[in-house]
């Protein structure tokens, strides 16, 4: 399914504070294998003032990034997060990737998940490629609950039809 799985957030809250960041072009095999290793070092090096962060990374469908943090232990302070963003910045040079674009949107049709600029979403709104039913990937997920429930959403009632 076009769902993360996240299958190390087992046991994680329901309130994990959560952060999607996309790619500007898909990642290949490789670039994705190492991605996820240097996430998964990561994150188990994590730290907010001084306390290890109970988190998680995963690099998903080769076009995203989910961070996740269960406060329940410590919560992610603006210097941890800080570190976070600085090491997304410092993988994607490496991997030649910019991690932080925002004018990129995703949704489901039968063949696959599809990505595409702004302005190709608005073409796709405009040739009826993307309905009031077409499954939108939600970005602004803020938790793990959300991130269940709310990471795919009808175009209808998803936040990107204000952009097309």
């Amino acid at each position: 399914m076009l769902v993360p799985a996240l299958s190390t957030a087992i046991g994680f809250a329901p309130e994990s504070r959560v952060w999607v960041y996309t790619t500007n072009r898909p990642l290949n095999d490789a670039e994705t294998q190492a991605a996820q290793q240097a996430l998964n070092t990561f994150v188990h090096q994590w730290t907010a003032h001084n306390q290890a962060l109970k988190a998680t990374a995963e690099v998903f469908q080769q076009q995203f990034v989910i961070l996740m943090v269960d406060e329940s232990q410590a919560g992610a302070s603006g210097c941890s997060i800080d570190k976070s963003v600085h090491f997304l910045e410092s993988l994607g040079a490496h991997l030649n990737v910019d991690f932080f674009e925002r004018m990129r949107f995703a949704w489901v049709q039968e063949d696959g998940l599809h990505c595409a600029d702004r302005h190709a979403l608005s073409q796709a709104v405009e040739n009826q490629q993307i309905a009031a039913e077409t499954l939108m990937v939600n970005t602004l997920v803020q938790n793990k609950k959300e991130l269940q429930e709310k990471w795919l959403v009808p175009f209808s009632q998803s936040w990107h039809r204000r952009l097309a």
